[in-house]
């Protein structure tokens, strides 16, 4: 199963943001520039793709389905989101041989806003991980998003990291959260069975999202290890060990979560000797994750000092 967001039909435990979306929509208080900011796999993305499809669909033979929170598979729009072919929604993420968002993906961007719509429907505009975009691409942005061409609705999409304060002011920002019961309520949702037949107990973190439990089995599914076999501590030593958190950067950025998961329940509430190290290696992984330092170094220090200590 892909839980690429644009091919999602379903859209669970945020129909709530949606309906809000949908009545400031009727009563023509949209935003045209909104920012949805939160974890990484809560779901941003794919509410973004239904709020599109629902305003997209109105008139249409077979519109969104607003009491399911759900898109119709046979929605005119819905194909042409899926075949690549909307002209009514352009899509700016990252390239898959890239880090980042860079210049040309605007500059594509902007030159694709300049053309006459097809039709007089909406545009929208969603731009995922906007957190990545660099100075120059931020700077060539900002010049559309003070003047949008009409009819023009942009949502970009925030995994909680900083974003420069001249691009989140232009925006309305949109909060989104899920508590634990509710994230593995949709984990279970998503692999239509209980998350527990899959991964141990211990690897439960509280601060991971739904599309993170997710693609953590998956990858380690596809890495031939069954994650019910691998407590808190084994696996941060596996991941550490194998150079696991180098062949993926999701699983990079849930690693870290784990190296603070592990302080706060094995030694911070068991008072370990390693206690000491909990404001050291707090920093440490701060720094990593907004500066992009090598992670390398951090791993082998933690394994050595906290694992082995």
């Amino acid at each position: 199963m892909s839980l690429s967001p644009i091919n999602q039909t379903n859209l669970f435990s945020l129909d709530n943001y949606l309906l809000e979306f949908i009545e400031l929509y009727k009563k023509k208080k949209l935003p045209t520039k909104i920012l949805l900011s939160g974890d990484k796999g809560l779901g941003k993305s794919t509410l973004a793709f239904h709020l599109a499809n629902y305003i997209l669909s109105i008139n249409e033979e077979h519109p969104y389905i607003v009491k399911e929170s759900k898109i119709n598979p046979d929605n005119k729009y819905y194909k042409l989101v899926i075949n690549g072919s909307n002209p009514n929604l352009l899509l700016v993420d990252i390239l898959s041989e890239k880090k980042n968002i860079d210049i040309n993906q605007i500059r594509e961007l902007i030159n694709n806003l300049n053309k006459s719509s097809f039709n007089t429907k909406e545009r929208f505009i969603i731009i995922d991980n906007i957190e990545t975009l660099n100075i120059s691409s931020i700077n060539a942005l900002l010049k559309v998003l003070e003047e949008p061409p009409p009819n023009t609705y942009f949502i970009l999409i925030n995994n909680d990291r900083f974003i420069l304060p001249t691009l989140k002011s232009r925006c309305i920002n949109f909060k989104i959260s899920l508590d634990h019961k509710t994230s593995i309520s949709v984990i279970n949702k998503i692999l239509d069975d209980d998350v527990m037949k899959f991964i141990n107990k211990d690897l439960i973190n509280y601060y991971l999202t739904p599309g993170q439990i997710y693609y953590l089995i998956e990858f380690f599914r596809l890495q031939k290890h069954d994650l019910k076999n691998y407590d808190l501590k084994s696996f941060i030593k596996l991941v550490i060990r194998d150079n696991l958190y180098k062949k993926n950067t999701l699983i990079r950025n849930i690693i870290f979560e784990y190296l603070e998961f592990y302080f706060r329940t094995k030694v911070k509430l068991a008072k370990s000797r390693t206690f000491e190290y909990y404001d050291y290696f707090l920093k440490r992984i701060n720094d990593t994750k907004k500066f992009n330092l090598d992670e390398e170094s951090l791993f082998m220090e933690f394994e050595y000092k906290i694992l082995n200590g």
